[in-house]
Parts: C-alpha cells; sequence; structure tokens
C-alpha cells in the first residue's frame, strides 16, 4: 500500500473513528461512562508518554545523529514552546468571548424583571451555549490538523512509529471528544448532528496530515526535528492536559489505579515498539 494512503486512513483514524468510539461513552448510562471515562484519560496519558519518549524522541536522536543531539533539544523545546502559546491563545480566545457573553446576560438581566428582559436574558443564555459549540468545533478543527500533521511526520520516519503514533493520537482523542461531543449537544444540537459535526472535524486530521506528507518530503533533513516536535506535543498534552485532571482524585484506591493504567499504556507502546523491531 502506498506510504501516503496509509498515511491517509491512519489520519482518518485518529481524528474520524475516535469521534464514533467516544460516541459510546455517550451512549452508555452516565454513571457507567463517568466511572470508565477517568480510567480511559489515564491509559491515554501512558501511552502518549511512551509514545513521546519511547518512540518519537529516540527516532528523532537517532535520525540526527550525534551531531544533531542539541537541535533535537532545542525542537523539544521550540515544541513546548509552541503548545503553550497555542493553549494560552485558545484559552485567551475562549475567557475573551465568556466574558463579552457574560457582560451581555448580565445587561439583559438588569431588566428581567419584565416580560421582555426576561425573553432577552434566556436568549442570550442560549446565544452563550451555541457559541461554546462554534468555539469546540473550530479548536477541534485545529487540533485535529494538527494531529494529522503528528502521524505524517512519524509515518515519514518508519511504518511503525506512524502506527505507535497513530494509537497514541487516538488514546488521547477519544476522552477530548466525549467532553467536546457533551458540549455540542448542550448548545442544542441533536444527538446525530453533534456526531455528524465532530466526525466533520476529524476531516482537518487529513488535511493536516496531507500538508506535512508534501511538506516534509521536500526537506527529510527537518524530519528529525519535525519529530522531536511531535515528542513535544504529546509531552506537554500529557503533562499540562491530562495529568492535573488525574489529581483531583488523590485518595489511594483511586491514585493506585492511575497508577496501574498509565503504566498500561506506556507497557502498550514499549510492547509494540519491541514487536514492530525485532
Amino acid at each position: 500500500m502506498p506510504l501516503l494512503v496509509t498515511i491517509m486512513l491512519c489520519a482518518a483514524f485518529g481524528g474520524i473513528a475516535s469521534a464514533v468510539f467516544a460516541v459510546v461513552f455517550l451512549w452508555l448510562r452516565e454513571e457507567h461512562s463517568a466511572r470508565l471515562l477517568p480510567h480511559f484519560i489515564s491509559f491515554a496519558t501512558g501511552a502518549l508518554l511512551g509514545a513521546a519518549l519511547l518512540a518519537l524522541l529516540p527516532e528523532a536522536i537517532d535520525g540526527a545523529g550525534a551531531a544533531g543531539a542539541h537541535g533535537i533539544g532545542l525542537a523539544l523545546l521550540a515544541g513546548l514552546a509552541l503548545f503553550f502559546v497555542i493553549e494560552k491563545l485558545v484559552l485567551w480566545w475562549h475567557i475573551h468571548t465568556h466574558d463579552e457573553r457574560t457582560a451581555d446576560a448580565g445587561a439583559c438581566a438588569q431588566h428581567a424583571d419584565d416580560a421582555h428582559g426576561a425573553h432577552a436574558s434566556r436568549h442570550h443564555a442560549h446565544a452563550r451555549e451555541r457559541a461554546s459549540g462554534v468555539l469546540v468545533l473550530v479548536g477541534d478543527s485545529l487540533h485535529n490538523a494538527l494531529d494529522g500533521v503528528l502521524i505524517a511526520a512519524a509515518f515519514l520516519g518508519s511504518l511503525p512509529l506512524g502506527l505507535v503514533t497513530t494509537f497514541a493520537v487516538a488514546a488521547h482523542e477519544v476522552p477530548h471528544r466525549v467532553g467536546d461531543f457533551a458540549i455540542l449537544v448542550q448548545a442544542g444540537l441533536t444527538r446525530p448532528r453533534a456526531l455528524l459535526l465532530n466526525l466533520a472535524t476529524g476531516v482537518a486530521s487529513m488535511i493536516g496530515a496531507l500538508a506535512a506528507y508534501f511538506g516534509l518530503r521536500q526537506s527529510l533533513g527537518a524530519l528529525p526535528y519535525a519529530l522531536a516536535v511531535a515528542a513535544a506535543g504529546f509531552l506537554y498534552i500529557a503533562v499540562a492536559g491530562l495529568i492535573p485532571g488525574l489529581h483531583r482524585r488523590a485518595d489511594p484506591r483511586t491514585s493506585a489505579v492511575q497508577v496501574l493504567l498509565i503504566g498500561a499504556g506506556i507497557a502498550v507502546i514499549a510492547g509494540a515498539e519491541a514487536l514492530t523491531h525485532r
């Protein structure tokens, strides 16, 4: 199978199939999905850490050689800084629009003592929910495009590395999509329409993969550094995005389960690496 076709199929799996799988959690009874989701997040954390430190980063160092080790370190730092800035921009955008909507709702609430004011207040509350849905769709599209870039860069390194990276992307996308799907439903969309739009954002993963494939093929010397940036992305998502949420519950039993599942995620990546490099 041509490499480009493999990349596009895996990008589709990471960006689209994960959305379908995420819906399974939402069709479960609420108490079951609420109990399973934190476990999946723990496993995804381990998969991301394993993919970054056991697959992507070693491949980047091998590709750059001893002379390029310093450059790999710089690329890793640049990647961490890039993802930090991207997250800051997303948070700023979300908070800025949220503050504007809150101010509008507060102005309407001052007139809520009559029927017109009450209607306006309800209208703005609904508008806030719809705006949240739009933010989710835009954010998901950008996030998926970046995932596609990471997948393509990994496949250009080697086929096993691409498969491991695809697995890690899909693992962390599932819990992410569960939350986004719930926001879209809360914004007033029906479940089928929310699923369709969630799937549509997954197409951005294929676009990102396509752009990265042609871009990096023209400059294969930059590939090890692109892999280092990809490793930085996985590390940032795991350490800054997922692990803080795991600390919200610190009782011994929950903590032990989290450690075991993080270890399981790392072990799956390590096992896959061992099998594919025999």
